[in-house]
């Protein structure tokens, strides 16, 4: 009875979210019976739950070990594997889950879910149906398949499901920033403004709907609102598409420059529209932390934005800055080398931008735009004292400067 009560504490403990303390009452469980299955099964969800992932895993293997034949712990392995973004392994526990266990609908759903960030879209549509055959009501299933055929661009379908799972529970935090991140896909962001709040209402710290609502606070912007809806197209892109788009814009732009070189005819026309494709490529660099800088101002939009993003913009603001002081010292003094500080100061706006952004390569970005700075800096000091606009810092800052552009592309797609 004594063990029941304890069980059952855990269970009340896990829906209040107070993980750490149903992780004590599970060890005091296990000191008495130390290869209780259930009891590793729950210890496991409960650190995954407080983001010790590394001894999530190490219960979850234990567990498998003692009991190869579980399905549900292979479900739990394969929600660590996601957590760590090891996708492969996480298809490959789920998949074995569902060989243990063919008929639970949260199996199925999470598959869908693991098809959906590998944006292997039908496929993900295709579980999501299976899960929901199992159970009708499983939120998961509806909240995937709501997304997938978003993706699919079968918006009518996508937002019924999605309404469906909002009826089934009409206060998940999860179901109501997912439909918000919906809303945002199809330009409606002052609806999802609502369903973000109605979300952070449910669950205030819900890293997901917080997301959102920055990014529905941004959208009040006209222009960021078309950045969003690049955005979005390039989201939904593998990784292979991603890079076609990339390439194709900058060798179409190279054409168009090259034809207008040598149409005089054409070169009036033709040389508007490569400064202009030139301006909109810069601004998928900067927009996001220009935007953020205003949002500074905004008394709801400061308390949104981490501590990063307040670094980033601040650190572009500073660039943008250095950029006029360049230009206005140039026109004011004819002389030539504030046009290095100008330089400097417009292009390490593209570095600064996205320097903090998550990489597989933890630091690489921070590092490549600190040397990047560094060196651009010592040019401007060697343009100063010398007088040499292109000296051999300069060249070395621009070919910084270009390469970064495909290296920062390759590890955010990465």
């Amino acid at each position: 009875m004594v063990e029941d009560y304890r069980l059952s504490k855990v269970d009340i403990l896990f829906e209040q979210k107070k993980y750490a303390e149903a992780e004590r009452l599970l060890r005091d469980l296990l000191a008495e019976d130390v290869n209780n299955i259930h009891y590793l099964s729950l210890l496991a969800e409960a650190n995954l739950q407080q983001d010790k992932v590394a001894i999530a895993e190490e219960i979850i293997d234990n567990a498998i070990g003692l009991s190869p034949g579980t399905p549900h712990l292979y479900y739990i392995k394969s929600r660590i594997s996601g957590f760590e973004e090891k996708y492969d392994e996480a298809e490959d526990s789920i998949e074995q889950a569902i060989t243990l266990d063919p008929y639970d609908a949260d199996y199925f759903a999470w598959l869908a879910k693991v098809k959906l960030v590998r944006k292997e879209y039908v496929a993900a549509l295709e579980y999501a149906d299976k899960a929901l055959e199992i159970d009708a009501e499983n939120l998961l299933g509806l909240n995937t398949r709501s997304t997938a055929l978003l993706k699919l661009n079968k918006k009518e379908e996508s937002f019924a499901t999605i309404e469906g799972a909002l009826r089934e529970d009409p206060n998940n935090s999860y179901t109501h920033a997912n439909y918000g991140w919906g809303l945002l896909e199809k330009s409606d962001h002052k609806k999802a403004l609502v369903h973000f709040k109605e979300s952070l209402q449910h669950n205030p710290n819900y890293e997901y709907a917080q997301a959102g609502l920055l990014e529905a606070l941004k959208a009040g912007n006209p222009v960021y609102r078309w950045f969003l809806k690049y955005s979005f197209f390039m989201s939904n892109l593998t990784s292979k598409y991603q890079w076609g788009v990339i390439i194709g814009f900058y060798v179409g732009q190279r054409i168009l420059r090259s034809v207008a070189n040598n149409n005089e005819t054409l070169q009036p026309y033709l040389t508007p529209l490569v400064v202009l494709l030139a301006l909109i490529a810069f601004s998928t660099w900067v927009m996001t932390p220009i935007s953020n800088l205003f949002l500074r101002f905004n008394k709801y939009g400061q308390l949104l934005l981490d501590k990063t993003e307040k670094k980033s913009s601040n650190f572009v603001a500073i660039s943008f800055v250095l950029f006029l002081v360049g230009v206005i010292s140039y026109f004011a003094t004819t002389d030539d080398r504030f046009l290095a500080v100008a330089a400097f100061g417009f292009a390490m706006m593209v570095p600064f931008s996205i320097m903090f952004t998550p990489t597989k390569y933890k630091y690489s970005l921070l590092t490549y735009s600190g040397v990047l700075a560094i060196v651009g800096l010592g040019a401007i000091v060697f343009t100063f004292s010398t007088g040499i606009l292109f000296n051999l810092l300069s060249v070395i800052f621009i070919f910084g400067f270009i390469s970064f552009q495909w290296v920062g592309n390759y590890l955010t797609i990465k």
